[in-house]
């Protein structure tokens, strides 16, 4: 596995934080990991075939 770094707005990672605390996810890591695999599963099923993609980059 490859490192990345990357800067998420502080709700954002209040939010990731949360999810870890009750259980969904074992760590920070392993959200994110599940986010990116959802966002290329989406587009590799062509869920957003009409709009010609999704605005990921929304806060």
């Amino acid at each position: 596995m490859e490192r990345v770094t990357l800067r998420i707005p502080k709700q954002q990672i209040e939010e990731v934080e949360q999810l870890v605390e009750t259980g969904e996810f074992p760590n920070r890591s392993e959200a994110i990991r599940s986010a990116v695999r959802e966002m290329i599963n989406e587009q590799q099923d062509g869920r957003h075939e009409r709009t010609g993609k999704r605005n990921w980059a929304k806060v």
